[in-house]
C-alpha cells in the first residue's frame, strides 16, 4: 500500500464540503486522471546511420525509451522500466552504428548533494549512465553521471560525474574511470570527428577555459586562455578547427532577479588546431539586444556546411537564427520575421536547418526549412497542430518531430523531408479512454493591460453553458516567466499537464482563461524583456489585473466568482493577486511560488564578490512581493510545494504560512516530501490537481468567498 504523502491543513475552522477524490469521477464527462493518461514524449533523436529515431514516453509515470525505423516506423518500447517512481530518462544518444542507445536515468544532486528521490526509497536514488541495444535486452549500467557523448569511434562514452570527466566503454564490461584530472569544474564534452580529442569546458569561478584532451597522447592544452568566459565548443566538420563563444570579463555586479535589461555581449572565435593560430570572427553589438541569447540553449552555436557558422541571436529584437562565414563578415539572416525561433536541427549534410517557430502563427509552432547559405524558408507544417523537436534521418529522407492540437496531445510523427503525407507513431500508446472527443477548442483572445500593453490569452468556455448563465471563471498564469501558453496542447511536460487542467476545469463549468503575460516568449524581446518586471516591481501584475477585468466585462462570467491558478512564477502572480486584490480574486491556488522577492537577493549576496545586496533593491524586491501587501489579504488559498525544490525554496511557502497563520488568513497546505520542483511522480500531479479542482469547486462553484 502507498504511504500517505501529503498533509492538508485547513484553517479558521473552514468546511471541507467533500472528499479530496471527488474529481476522480467527475459528473461532467471525464476524470482528472483520464485528462492526464496521454504519454508525454521528449529527447526524439536520430541514429548517425539508417532511418532510426528513438524518444522517451513518461506514460503516467513511467519512462521509457520508444524506437522506430524507416520506413514503415512501427514503434516499439525499448527498456523495462515499469513504475511510477520519479527516476527522469534523458540525454539519449545513439552510437556512431545505430546499434546502441546511451542514456541517463535519474536527476542531478541538489544543492545538498542528494538525488531526487519522491518515492522516498530507504535505498536511495543515483543519477546514471546506461547502454540498450536496439534489438532490446537487459540495459546496462556505465555508471554514475550525467551528460553523456558517445565517441565517433563507437567504443567508448565520456560523461559527467561531480564536475570531473569519466569514461567507459560503450560495451559496459569494464567499470567507468576517470578519464583525466583538471581544475574547475567541467562541463560541454564535444568529441572531435576522429574520436582522438575531447573537447570540453572548465568553469573556474567567474572565468572558464575551453581545454582539449588528447587521447593518444594523454595530454591537455587550451585553446587562448584569458580572464574571459570561453564555452560552447564545436568542431568542423573536419576537426581542423573549434569555434567557440567568448563572453568578456566583467565585475560581479549583483543583478540576480533585479529584472534589468543590461548588455551581456559575446563574440565568436575560430581557433586552427595545427598552427594554434585563434580568430574572432564575429562581435555582438554592445546594445542589450546583442545579448547572449541563452534561450538558444546548445543552437546558440553550430558548425554548418561550406565553411558556415550557424548562430542564434536577437539584434533584430526578435530570437532567430543567422548563418556566418567562418572566416567572418556579416551575419545572414536566415528566419526573418516578427516571429521566434525555439528548437532547431541541422540536416546531416549540415547545409539545411529545420526549425520550430512561431512565424505565422504567434500562438503556435511549425516547422521551416531553409538553407545554410540562406534563401526564403519553406513551411513544413501548418494549420492547428503544434510542431516541435524536429529531427532528420542520417539518410536524409524523413523528418520526424513531435505535434499535438487543441484535443490531440502530444505524440511522435514521421513524414518525407521532401514532402508527403505525416503519420503518427505510436497510436496504440494513447489510451484508450482519453477523452480527446470531449474537449473544447480554446479560443485566441487579446486585451490590453492599463498601462497599453497588448496581451494575448488562450479562453477555454464550457460547452454546458447556457444564455444568460454567469459561470466562476479561473485565470491561469505559467511559470518562468520565460515560457508562452499556446493554442494547443503544450510542448513542454510542465505545461502539458496544466493545458490538461484548463481543459478539465473548463468541462467542470468554469471558464477558463490562460494569460500570456509580459516577461514571456513568444512575442520579441522587448515584451520578454519589459522593464520593472518581477522583483524591481512587480510590472507584470497589471497583465493579471487586465485579465480579471476582461472576465468581468464577459456577460457569461460571474464577476464575484474569479480564481487563479498557477505554479512557480505562476504562483507568485497568484499570491500577489490574492494580496493586493482580494477584492477581485474569490481564491487561488499556489504552487512552489514565490512569495518574497529579496530572500533571494539576501541568499546570494553580492554576486561572487561578496558584497551586500543594495538596500534600495531589498526594499523594493519586497514591495514587489505578496509578503509586503499580506495585510491585504482576504481570499483563501491553496499552497502546495514539494520540499526538495531545487528552483523555489521550499522556504518560501513556510514563512508565507507563518504570516497566514498570524492574521488568521485563510489557508490549506499539502506538502509533498522528497518531490522537486516539476513533481517528478505522475500520482503528484494526479492528486495536486484534483485538490485544485476541489478547492475551486468549494470556493467559487457554490459562490461563497
Amino acid at each position: 500500500m502507498r504511504v500517505q504523502r501529503w498533509l492538508v491543513w485547513t484553517c479558521l475552522g473552514m468546511v471541507l464540503g467533500g472528499s479530496l477524490g471527488w474529481a476522480e469521477k467527475s459528473p461532467r464527462g471525464f476524470s482528472i486522471r483520464q485528462i492526464l493518461r496521454s504519454p508525454f514524449p521528449s529527447d526524439l533523436t536520430a541514429a548517425p546511420r539508417g532511418d532510426r529515431i528513438a524518444w522517451v514516453f513518461n506514460a503516467e509515470g513511467v519512462r521509457n525509451i520508444w524506437v522506430a525505423e524507416g520506413p514503415d516506423f512501427r514503434a516499439r518500447r525499448l527498456t523495462p522500466y515499469d513504475r511510477d517512481d520519479g527516476q527522469d530518462l534523458s540525454d539519449l544518444r545513439f552510437t556512431p552504428d545505430g546499434d546502441a542507445i546511451v542514456y541517463v536515468r535519474g536527476g542531478p544532486k541538489n544543492a545538498a548533494g542528494e538525488y531526487p528521490n519522491p518515492t522516498s526509497d530507504p535505498a536511495g536514488t543515483r543519477q546514471e549512465v546506461w547502454v540498450t541495444a536496439w534489438t532490446g535486452g537487459p540495459p546496462r549500467r556505465l555508471g554514475e553521471g550525467s551528460s553523456p557523448e558517445v565517441s565517433p569511434t563507437g567504443d567508448l562514452v565520456a560523461f559527467l560525474h561531480d564536475g570531473r570527466v569519466w569514461v567507459a566503454p560503450v560495451s559496459g564490461n569494464v567499470e567507468a574511470r576517470p578519464m583525466f584530472a583538471v581544475r574547475g569544474r567541467v562541463t560541454a564534452l564535444e568529441w572531435a570527428p576522429d574520436g582522438k580529442r575531447l573537447a570540453f569546458v572548465t568553469r573556474r569561478g567567474d572565468y572558464s577555459f575551453i581545454g582539449i584532451y588528447d587521447l593518444p597522447t594523454n595530454t591537455i592544452r587550451y585553446v587562448a586562455p584569458s580572464v574571459d568566459r570561453d564555452h560552447t565548443p564545436r568542431w568542423s566538420p573536419d576537426g581542423r578547427r573549434l569555434a567557440f563563444i567568448r563572453q568578456p570579463a566583467q565585475r560581479q555586479e549583483f543583478m540576480l532577479l533585479s529584472g534589468l535589461d543590461v548588455p551581456n555581449p559575446w563574440s565568436i572565435w575560430v581557433a586552427d588546431m595545427t598552427t594554434g593560430a585563434v580568430q574572432k570572427v564575429w562581435q555582438s553589438s554592445p546594445e542589450p539586444r546583442g545579448s547572449l541569447p541563452t534561450l538558444a540553449g546548445a543552437n546558440v552555436l553550430q558548425w554548418g556546411a561550406d565553411d558556415r557558422l550557424v548562430l542564434a541571436s536577437e539584434e533584430d529584437g526578435w530570437l532567430h537564427m543567422y548563418a556566418l562565414p567562418v572566416t567572418g563578415g556579416s551575419p545572414t539572416l536566415l528566419t526573418p520575421g516578427e516571429c521566434e525561433v525555439e528548437t532547431m536541427t541541422l540536416t546531416p549534410d549540415r547545409r539545411e536547418l529545420v526549425v520550430s517557430s512561431n512565424c505565422g502563427d504567434i500562438d503556435r509552432r511549425h516547422l521551416w526549412r531553409v538553407p545554410v547559405v540562406g534563401g526564403r524558408p519553406k513551411a513544413l507544417t501548418s494549420g492547428d497542430g503544434i510542431e516541435w523537436s524536429p529531427v532528420v534521418t542520417a539518410s536524409r529522407r524523413w523528418l520526424a518531430y513531435f505535434k499535438s492540437d487543441a484535443r490531440q496531445p502530444a505524440m511522435p510523427y514521421v513524414q518525407p523531408l521532401d514532402g508527403g503525407t505525416a503519420r503518427m507513431l505510436a497510436s496504440d500508446a494513447l489510451p484508450g479512454d482519453f477523452p480527446m472527443a470531449d474537449l473544447v477548442v480554446p479560443e485566441p483572445v487579446v486585451f490590453k493591460a492599463s498601462d497599453g500593453w497588448t496581451l494575448r490569452g488562450q479562453l477555454f468556455l464550457p460547452p454546458t453553458r447556457r444564455p444568460g448563465e454567469r459561470r466562476p471563471a479561473v485565470i491561469f498564469l505559467h511559470g518562468g516567466p520565460i515560457r508562452q501558453m499556446l493554442l494547443g496542447w503544450h510542448n513542454r511536460e510542465y505545461y502539458h499537464r496544466a493545458y490538461g487542467l484548463n481543459q478539465y476545469l473548463a468541462h467542470r463549468g468554469y471558464v477558463v482563461l490562460s494569460v500570456n503575460f509580459r516577461g514571456g516568449i513568444g512575442y520579441g524581446r522587448a515584451f520578454r524583456m519589459a522593464p520593472n518586471r518581477g522583483a524591481r516591481g512587480a510590472s507584470e501584475y497589471q497583465d493579471v489585473v487586465a485579465a480579471a477585468e476582461y472576465l468581468r466585462s464577459r456577460p457569461d462570467v460571474d464577476p464575484n466568482r474569479i480564481g487563479l491558478w498557477g505554479g512557480s512564477y505562476g504562483g507568485y502572480l497568484t499570491a500577489l493577486g490574492l494580496a493586493r486584490n482580494s477584492d477581485l480574486f474569490a481564491a487561488g491556488a499556489d504552487l512552489h511560488g514565490v512569495h518574497d522577492w529579496s530572500k533571494f537577493l539576501t541568499r546570494f549576496p553580492g554576486g561572487r564578490g561578496g558584497e551586500s545586496p543594495d538596500p534600495e533593491a531589498l526594499q523594493l524586491a519586497r514591495a514587489s512581493s505578496p509578503i509586503a501587501d499580506i495585510d491585504r489579504w482576504k481570499s483563501p488559498v491553496l499552497l502546495i510545494h514539494g520540499d526538495d525544490d531545487r528552483n523555489v525554496e521550499f522556504s518560501q511557502t513556510r514563512d508565507l504560512v507563518i504570516e497566514l497563520r498570524a492574521r488568521n488568513i485563510p489557508f490549506e497546505l499539502r506538502v509533498y516530501p522528497d518531490e522537486v520542483h516539476d513533481f517528478l511522480r505522475h500520482q503528484t500531479w494526479v492528486e495536486v490537481y484534483e485538490a485544485i479542482a476541489d478547492f475551486f469547486d468549494r470556493h467559487l462553484s457554490g459562490g461563497r468567498r
